[in-house]
């Protein structure tokens, strides 16, 4: 549960190297994700070269923090024998929140820029990394060690709680 409360939104990193047991760690976090009918759609592109990243942190107005980063996750979805694919875009937002909490487990910073439903975004992004039919990419996930935290404030609203 400290995952969860404690994670940011971190967008400036230090320099240093991502170890590969720990991306791996945060890849199996987003493949235990539930999924609707256990259609799985995600696959996903590890990016570490600087050139690919720094085309990436150009793709949207808001993906510029991607480009201090070691490495960027690049959640896709596969757009072919989904079993509901009206509920792709639940599937890989729980894929999405389970990566980020894995991240902050391990001591680590990242962020969810948003690709997807932005067809442009997504246009862009898929044109990087030379992806399209059948994978489509949903969002950016700049990873690396945080310069700094800032403290953490609960969130929790009891008005927004309703018994019946």
């Amino acid at each position: 549960m400290n995952a969860i409360l404690e994670r940011q939104s971190i967008r400036k990193f230090e320099t240093g190297k991502v170890e590969p047991e720990k991306i791996e760690a945060i890849l199996r976090a987003g493949m235990s994700a539930p999924s609707g009918g256990r259609q799985r759609p995600w696959e996903f592109y590890v990016i570490k070269d600087k050139e690919t990243i720094e085309k990436l942190a150009r793709s949207s107005p808001y993906s510029g923090s991607a480009a201090g980063a070691d490495v960027v996750i690049v959640p896709c979805f596969r757009t072919e024998k989904l079993v509901f694919p009206e509920l792709v875009y639940m599937d890989m937002s729980a894929c999405v929140e389970n990566i980020l909490i894995e991240i902050t487990e391990l001591g680590l910073g990242g962020v969810w820029l948003s690709i997807a439903p932005y067809e442009d975004r997504m246009n862009n992004v898929d044109e990087i990394l030379g992806i399209g039919g059948r994978l489509r990419s949903f969002a950016l996930i700049p990873v690396g060690y945080p310069v700094m935290k800032r403290s953490v404030s609960d969130r929790f609203e009891e008005s927004r709680v309703h018994d019946v």
